[in-house]
């Protein structure tokens, strides 16, 4: 099951508590008070887990993607690098094979 799938299978469980709760008497903004620190609750469980509930780990977060994206320009670099060289070294074969090998240092 997809995250969007389950997303909107816990929107629909959530709407249909709520529901629940104002049918048993309970005061809609005080069912959707519960509802939101529920998810903060569950938001700070899972930011724990992973290690990023810490005043640090937004900064931890963005040195990660700065360097994840140093990473891919540098590996997008060296592709084009290698692209170079095969041309030039196609270029340098067929000046050979063509006889312009003396062009060729």
């Amino acid at each position: 099951m997809s995250g969007m799938t389950s997303a909107a299978g816990s929107g629909a469980v959530l709407a249909q508590l709520i529901a629940q709760g104002v049918g048993g008497g309970a005061d809609l903004s005080t069912l959707r008070a519960i509802a939101e620190e529920a998810g903060e609750l569950g938001a700070t469980r899972a930011l724990t887990r992973l290690g990023l509930a810490d005043a640090g780990a937004s900064r931890d977060v963005a040195d990660l993607r700065e360097l994840l994206r140093a990473w891919r320009d540098a590996k997008r670099s060296a592709w084009k690098s290698v692209a170079g060289w095969l041309c030039a070294l196609l270029l340098a074969v067929l000046a050979v094979k063509l006889g312009f090998g003396e062009w060729v240092p």
